[in-house]
């Protein structure tokens, strides 16, 4: 039985407050917002409520039909993280503008308001592209010892606090079945990648890393060649060739201890979107991995001031004292 109905039996409103149990004041209000005059009609009532239950919530501010959705959609379609986003949005517009998101709320968006395709492919576009946030399993390291290691703690404290230009990070890596392998180095202080390409088969053998990695630190200028940090990887077995070869100091992180090598864990998850786990490597040609290596690098970083690695590498260039023939 419904207000409608006992309104055309000329029930009094508490006469029908008592019939469906509520208090009078609760059925006059019913009446005198939904109602339409002296009339009331169930259906009509029912649109008024919803239409002013919507008009009383504002819209998400990433909903799918807004221009900053479409802004969020482009960027990350260009492989930009949400906080990438989230910092060069609060750069363009003052605070409290509708068009600044943080990247939680831009997390939010993708996790929890789109459904179906749209979903998928935004999934897609991150890093990760993990079907919910999860944190990173840790692994356990098996491979063996390196004679001749040079400590990382043995490394000088300038080092660290990224403060000089020309010390790198270096890692590989794999492809499917690890038959198949890239070599990264990520400068330290400007954050910049290059990527390397192996040859084919063992990839990751010392001899074929020890010349790959020999060809590519050559065409860096020698004021920004000045060591390489290294995880204890069997691939590096030749690393005192590498130093005579180059000049480049070589630096053996902890086992198990890869923040040792931030920068570089990091910019290899960011490769990943280019490069996914378990596809063939060994197609990829050097040109089409500075092609990646340059849209990598022309993407801001948070920890320089939002401005882009190869940026901050030509600036730092400019200001050594011998020109580099690396191209990008």
């Amino acid at each position: 039985m419904t207000i409608s109905s006992l309104k055309q039996q000329n029930y009094s409103l508490r006469a029908i407050a008592r019939v469906l149990q509520r208090s009078a004041s609760t059925i006059s209000r019913e009446l005198r917002r939904n109602g339409a005059g002296d009339h009331y009609i169930s259906v009509q009532a029912q649109q008024t409520c919803q239409r002013r239950r919507r008009q009383s919530r504002p819209r998400e501010k990433l909903h799918a039909e807004g221009l900053l959705f479409g802004v969020v959609q482009y960027f990350l379609q260009l492989r930009w993280s949400p906080e990438q986003i989230a910092l060069v949005l609060a750069q363009l517009y003052p605070k409290g503008h509708e068009y600044r998101v943080s990247h939680e709320t831009i997390y939010n968006c993708i996790y929890a308001q789109p459904v179906g395709e749209l979903k998928r492919d935004l999934i897609a576009c991150l890093r990760q592209a993990k079907n919910r946030r999860v944190p990173r399993s840790k692994g356990q390291d098996r491979r063996g010892q390196i004679p001749d290691m040079l400590s990382i703690h043995l490394r000088p404290p300038d080092i660290e606090d990224r403060q000089f230009p020309g010390h790198w990070e270096g890692d590989l890596i794999k492809g499917a079945a690890n038959a198949s392998a890239v070599g990264t180095l990520v400068e330290r202080t400007s954050r910049l990648l290059m990527l390397i390409k192996l040859p084919h088969p063992q990839p990751a053998s010392a001899a074929n890393v020890l010349q790959a990695f020999t060809d590519m630190l050559n065409r860096i200028a020698q004021p920004m060649r000045l060591s390489m940090t290294y995880d204890q990887g069997r691939e590096m077995a030749l690393h005192k060739q590498l130093t005579a070869n180059t000049g480049i100091a070589v630096y053996f992180c902890d086992p198990h201890s890869p923040w040792q090598r931030g920068s570089n864990e990091n910019m290899n998850g960011l490769i990943r979107q280019y490069l996914p786990k378990g596809t063939d490597l060994s197609g990829y040609t050097q040109q089409q991995l500075d092609t990646i290596a340059d849209q990598i690098n022309a993407r801001p970083r948070k920890g320089l001031g939002v401005r882009c690695p190869l940026a901050v590498y030509r600036e730092l260039l400019l200001n050594s004292s011998q020109p580099s023939n690396l191209i990008h």
